[in-house]
């Protein structure tokens, strides 16, 4: 519970997780002291493995003390909103939805859904200087306890904390808070997930060697450019395109056979058949009706890349694509011209294909002849075999397009530069998540992500959205320009739906709608269109100052309950922290009058022992007694449990190792 993390957060180091890692594989380089021997780890290596001392390095000031985040745990606890996720659409849903910072989400996160994850899409602050981004956290150290902890100089320590509470924007400041959250991000992948991150040009260059740092520069899957603006209002260089950078957790496991369809093709096929029916068979006059036809397109429309298509015969439209060999040489013979008679121009490397193999595709008809020899024949590579693609690097689309969506949907403009919801899908089509993935967006926004995962309608796809609730009238206040009238705007819509003015209320009202449009244009659809919501909350002041002075060796009453926090809110909080994740939920037990609750291998009790009797305790030794019955691990809400009653449950629970079913439980009291 909270106060077990507090004790625990309080002798974190930066470090430690990766030293776990080496602790867990290789208990033979370390000393009875706990020290790392390098050189026993050096003998534990295969053979000829080459250790350099050199590096390239990538530091930053706060790099230390956003590891040492890494390594802390959030003592935020997870509050259902009970309401919402009982209604028919929301409670049997696999989506979810959480209000909250998402660091405290991510280390939620980690416990449940570690190694789980297939596709995360995020769109962070760009830290432009007028996006907002401030750097800030809730931590409180010293300068001399953080140069202790991170083995600096108070200097040092003096300069990362005036960085973390001056709300500095400087790009060591975004760093340090992107560090640690990409590092959970990297926990939560599947061995062949795949981490998408949008940005522009004010911190591409610093997160490319960020994911170096944290995903191996080996796993660079590359970079998309997005052209999303037509703007002329910038001096030097008018920025017209953001950035996707993709990175997968490991290219071992995932090869990158990202396809994409190619765009265009129906309009393509379209205007070819309009083309037959005016020229029939001439085949060379319909070349020239495509040529003429291609040019109305400009580079950024998606037909203008199929223009090479430009060819018809009987099977249909064609590529008259290269011939040439692949190794210079290796098939070098006469082909002859059908027309002329006469010995075709070959290509300097040779034939692609060896000659019996030429002969027959000429006699099926699938070599392109120019009307004379001295042309080289091409071959024949039909747009109607390759109607997919690898995935490109490059996206038209105007940013607009989605804003206009977006107001469509909400009836007003409350949200500023949207992401576009048919790029994401597109993307995660491409990538090819398939029934039962999970998709996580952890900078969640508008809620575009939702919504493009909801038009995947051919695979049951899940996704987990957090966003931290934003203030939307102090964000009002520092707005400047069109900015005011967008908040404005969201504030006015946040009072008509009768919810705080926060961004995450936008969000889910968005996703909502998103659903309710999809079941109207598909009435027979069974997909999944809710989703389950909850909120990272801090215990309130005075309970955090009763925890930390609560001893539990000594103290034997305190005043805390399980109702200051919510029986639900508690059981969530360890469900997830105990690997049961956001949607699965646990069985009532009545333990003669007593209410615990029972999820796979762990019973919960956490209402007040005041119920729970000898009565009690025989009920649960029936229960155990039984056959589909045998949690191990007995999970007691600390305060609220008297020493006495959990005496006599483990004397009580010594029996099952002597008797038929031979069962150790273990009793975990969390304060």
């Amino acid at each position: 519970m909270v106060k077990d993390i507090i004790d625990k957060n309080g002798q974190v180091q930066a470090g430690g997780k990766e030293l776990e890692v080496l602790k867990h594989y290789f208990p033979q380089c370390f000393t009875t002291e706990g020290d790392f021997d390098i050189e026993k780890f050096r003998a534990a290596l295969p053979e000829g493995t080459n250790i350099t001392d050199e590096t390239t390095g990538f530091n930053f000031l706060g790099k230390n003390y956003a590891r040492m985040l890494t390594n802390m745990d959030t003592t935020t606890l997870i509050r259902p909103d009970i309401e919402h996720n009982s209604k028919p659409e929301n409670k049997d849903s696999q989506n979810v939805y959480i209000s909250g910072d998402n660091l405290d989400a991510l280390q939620h996160l980690v416990k449940s859904y570690s190694g789980e994850v297939k596709v995360i899409y995020i769109d962070p602050p760009y830290n432009t200087g007028s996006d907002g981004f401030v750097y800030e956290d809730k931590f409180s150290f010293s300068k001399e306890e953080l140069a202790q902890r991170l083995d600096i100089t108070p200097e040092r320590a003096g300069r990362i904390l005036s960085m973390t509470k001056r709300n500095s924007a400087s790009h060591a400041a975004w760093l340090t808070f992107m560090l640690p959250r990409l590092s959970f991000a990297r926990d939560l992948l599947k061995k062949d997930g795949v981490i998408l991150i949008s940005i522009d040009e004010n911190e591409e260059a610093n997160l490319r060697l960020l994911c170096n740092d944290i995903f191996g520069e080996e796993n660079l899957a590359g970079e998309i450019v997005w052209k999303n603006s037509s703007k002329n209002d910038e001096d030097y260089i008018s920025m017209q395109h953001e950035y996707i950078l993709a990175y997968v957790k490991s290219k071992e496991y995932n090869v990158g056979e990202w396809i994409e369809p190619k765009q265009g093709t129906d309009e393509i096929f379209a205007a070819f058949d309009k083309f037959k029916a005016m020229h029939g068979s001439d085949w060379k006059a319909i070349h020239e009706e495509a040529l003429k036809w291609y040019k109305q397109f400009p580079p950024s429309d998606p037909i203008y890349d199929s223009k090479h298509y430009n060819w018809m015969d009987e099977r249909g439209v064609y590529f008259a694509s290269d011939i040439s060999g692949p190794n210079y040489g290796q098939y070098t013979y006469d082909v002859i011209h059908p027309i002329t008679g006469k010995v075709c121009k070959m290509p300097a490397s040779g034939w692609r294909f060896e000659e019996t193999e030429m002969k027959k595709k000429i006699d099926q008809g699938l070599i392109h002849f120019s009307d004379d020899e001295t042309i080289i024949p091409n071959n024949k590579t039909y747009l109607k075999d390759t109607l997919n693609q690898s995935l490109t690097s490059i996206i038209y689309r105007d940013g607009r397009v989605a804003s206009k969506r977006l107001t469509s949907l909400m009836g007003t403009n409350c949200f500023s530069n949207p992401k576009d919801s048919e790029i994401i899908t597109k993307l995660l089509t491409a990538i090819g998540v398939d029934d039962g993935d999970l998709v996580v967006d952890f900078f969640s926004g508008s809620g575009t992500t939702a919504e493009s995962v909801l038009n995947i309608r051919d695979k049951k796809v899940k996704y987990i959205l957090v966003q931290i609730q934003e203030d939307l009238d102090i964000a009002l206040a520092r707005a400047t320009g069109s900015g005011k009238t967008t908040i404005k705007n969201a504030i006015k819509l946040c009072d008509e739906l009768n919810v705080p003015h926060t961004i995450d209320q936008i969000g889910m009202e968005r996703i909502k709608r998103a659903a309710k449009k999809i079941r109207e244009e598909n009435p027979l659809f069974a997909g999944d269109l809710g989703f389950k919501h909850y909120t990272l909350e801090e215990p309130k002041e005075n309970l955090l100052l009763k925890m930390e002075t609560f001893n539990p060796d000594k103290d034997v009453m305190t005043d805390i309950t399980a109702d200051d926090f919510g029986v639900e809110t508690v059981l969530r909080t360890w469900l997830v922290a105990d690997g049961y994740g956001l949607t699965e939920d646990a069985e009532e037990i009545n333990l003669n009058g007593y209410t615990a609750y029972y999820k796979g291998n762990h019973l919960y009790l956490i209402n007040p022992d005041d119920k729970f009797s000898a009565g009690s305790i025989a009920a649960l030794m029936d229960k155990y007694n039984g056959e589909a019955f045998s949690p191990q691990n007995i999970v007691i809400f600390g305060y609220s449990f008297g020493f006495t009653h959990r005496e006599e449950l483990q004397k009580n629970l010594r029996t099952l190792k002597d008797g038929s079913k031979t069962l150790t439980v273990n009793i975990d009291v969390r304060y």
